[in-house]
């Protein structure tokens, strides 16, 4: 995983419902959410997790191949706080998780 140079514990995921489910146990400071997961797809599962209370104000990272035009909008109606287009650079990755964990806006 393209965050574990930087220290940070990290939990996993196979599919939406499985997301919800960790996220909901775990309590995460931050979510990076794929929107292209089986069963439930990261679009409803940021849904899902955002009509818990307690993640209200958790952080979501979209990490999605989706880069059509309306496509970034989308994650952000479903809730979700910052979009990355695949292929991420992991040094961006690195950049927009430091800074959003810290209360700074991404660059």
């Amino acid at each position: 995983m393209a965050l574990r140079p930087g220290g940070y514990d990290y939990c996993e995921a196979t599919d939406g419902g499985e997301a919800v489910r960790v996220a909901l146990e775990e309590k995460p400071d931050l979510i990076l959410m794929d929107i292209q997961l089986p069963k439930v797809n990261g679009l409803e599962a940021t849904r899902r997790l955002r009509r818990d209370p307690d993640f209200k104000k958790t952080p979501i990272i979209t990490l999605t191949a989706y880069a059509m035009k309306g496509d970034e909008e989308k994650t952000r109606e479903a809730g979700c706080d910052y979009y990355l287009s695949k292929p991420v650079n992991t040094r961006e990755l690195r950049d927009v998780v430091a800074n959003t964990l810290a209360g700074r806006p991404p660059r």
